[in-house]
């Protein structure tokens, strides 16, 4: 018989996998009656792995949510990793990096090995399992408290540990642009990466082309605040020009590598 953990598993893979699915197709797929789901699903959503629509259950993020970092990192891999390899020409050895939580930071995260010396600084527990016991790393994990959403430190023991520290290069990424204002469903998220970019000589921000023209509930900052944004290739001639006409430090990422 399978245990309920296992069950949630099942189902948080599923939708994980999908995207967004009918209470009705879970009950059919996992042949269980529908208080049972019901029962899974609110736990799930208590841990912040799925998000409880009426008649459905979603992992994609909105104005107010965002999705959960698992399924985050499934999301555009060729465009993340498109955006890490080019984050690391704004990285060299003997610098302190700080890293966000975003799961575009974390593609950069493994790239870093390859540019030691560093100290690398993070609050996300996902670039903390790729860094801790590395050679010639030094790694900070920023504390605070856990948030299973983001899979991440977050709080005000995160703000005032970031407070403490200076890096030469903050890699970060955002849920959402428009015009040229970068925006974060979560206050709290929002005040850490504020804190972060305070604590940073140089800020670099990592942007999937697909997050233009959204947006979220809080604002994180303008996009004329970091020395470079790195946007992919789907962006568009035109919305690339009415950046830099305003001002921002615009470069194209190609998805594929040369």
């Amino acid at each position: 018989m399978i245990k309920a953990d296992e069950r949630r598993e099942e189902i948080a893979d599923y939708v994980i996998k999908l995207g967004q699915v009918r209470i009705d197709n879970l009950v059919e797929h996992f042949g269980v009656s529908r208080m049972t789901i019901h029962r899974h699903i609110d736990r799930l959503a208590q841990q912040g792995v799925l998000r409880k629509l009426h008649g459905a259950v979603t992992v994609q993020p909105s104005g107010l949510y965002e999705s959960a970092f698992r399924y985050r990192v499934t999301v555009n891999r060729a465009e993340k990793d498109a955006l890490a390899r080019a984050a690391l020409d704004y990285v060299e050895a003997g610098q302190v990096v700080m890293l966000d939580d975003s799961s575009t930071a974390n593609a950069v995260a493994t790239l870093l090995l390859d540019v030691k010396p560093l100290t690398v600084i993070t609050n996300s527990v996902a670039t903390a399992s790729l860094l801790t016991n590395v050679d010639e790393l030094d790694f900070i994990c920023l504390g605070g408290q856990y948030h299973g959403t983001y899979n991440a430190y977050i709080g005000i023991v995160c703000e005032n540990a970031v407070a403490q520290l200076r890096a030469n290069v903050l890699i970060c990424s955002a849920s959402a642009i428009t015009g040229t204002t970068a925006f974060i469903q979560d206050p709290n998220v929002v005040r850490v990466k504020q804190a972060m970019m305070a604590a940073s000589v140089k800020r670099i921000l990592l942007i999937d082309h697909a997050k233009f023209d959204r947006i979220a509930l809080h604002v994180f900052d303008d996009l004329t605040s970091f020395d470079v944004v790195l946007a992919t290739e789907g962006l568009g001639d035109a919305r690339a020009r009415a950046l830099e006409r305003a001002g921002v430090k615009l470069r194209i990422v190609k998805t594929k590598a040369p």
